[in-house]
């Protein structure tokens, strides 16, 4: 059973045509107005996945991000959307979905930004820890709130899953992959990355990743070849992040510090 706070969706607002996946804001039975990101959108529920986990790690890495929520959406709501796709969508998505707590007033990051040099480091270590491929300058994932920057948008890390087991899944591949920085928005701050690098490590001990894919509801992991149930996927999970972790870390922003 997942830790995250439940809510059932009460009306589609609008949907955030940025990305490829179609989220939308939703308004939900808690008082609370989310972006929701829905299971059935192209890319399966892995992202959902890979969206909690790494948020869970960013927690324990003290990076600001959103809250989040599993949120319970009825597919009659698709009933008053005019947009097919979004009826669709709604359709393909009944029962848990994810929602991530929208931040009113923030804005995105750019180029003007300053971001504190500590945190930025942090971010760019995490990043880079799971491979997240989508942090660049054209698309950077970072909201400012409150003065503060927040990481959003961890769906497109964590690739294994994708692939496993064997190929790129390999837990001795991911552990050794390489994480190019050169378009990453936070590469500046590589050296505060590397100096960071043993308390990031330390803190993602065995007992905290368990914990993080705790988090995930059950209902969103699929099966794979000799990991049919939650349980067995979750430990595929914490089996596949400590090589990554551990040893020489040839991944780390900079060269291994």
């Amino acid at each position: 059973m997942s830790a995250l706070e439940h809510a059932r969706v009460l009306r589609y607002v609008t949907p955030l045509r940025e990305g490829g996946s179609l989220p939308g804001i939703v308004e939900a039975d808690d008082l609370g107005t989310y972006v929701c990101k829905f299971r059935g959108a192209g890319q399966g529920p892995r992202v959902l996945v890979a969206e909690v986990v790494v948020a869970g790690l960013a927690r324990l890495l003290d990076i600001p991000t959103p809250d989040q929520v599993v949120l319970d959406v009825d597919p009659d709501i698709a009933r008053y959307e005019a947009d097919e796709e979004v009826q669709d969508l709604i359709r393909a998505s009944a029962g848990p979905n994810l929602g991530i707590d929208f931040l009113p007033g923030a804005f995105g990051f750019d180029p003007s930004t300053v971001p504190d040099p500590d945190l930025a480091g942090r971010i760019l270590w995490l990043d880079a820890f799971a491979a997240n491929v989508d942090r660049s300058w054209r698309n950077p994932n970072l909201l400012v709130w409150g003065g503060t920057v927040h990481a959003i948008d961890h769906g497109a890390s964590l690739y294994f899953h994708h692939s496993w087991p064997g190929g790129p899944g390999d837990p001795t591949r991911f552990a050794a992959q390489p994480y190019d920085i050169s378009e990453h928005v936070l590469r500046g701050f590589a050296e505060q990355a590397r100096a960071q690098d043993e308390r990031a490590a330390a803190l993602l001990d065995d007992d905290a990743l368990a914990a993080v894919l705790d988090d995930v509801p059950d209902v969103w992991w699929e099966p794979v070849p000799g990991a049919e149930t939650p349980e067995e996927l979750r430990a595929r999970y914490v089996s596949a992040l400590p090589p990554r972790r551990d040893g020489g870390r040839p991944w780390l922003p900079g060269g291994a510090a």
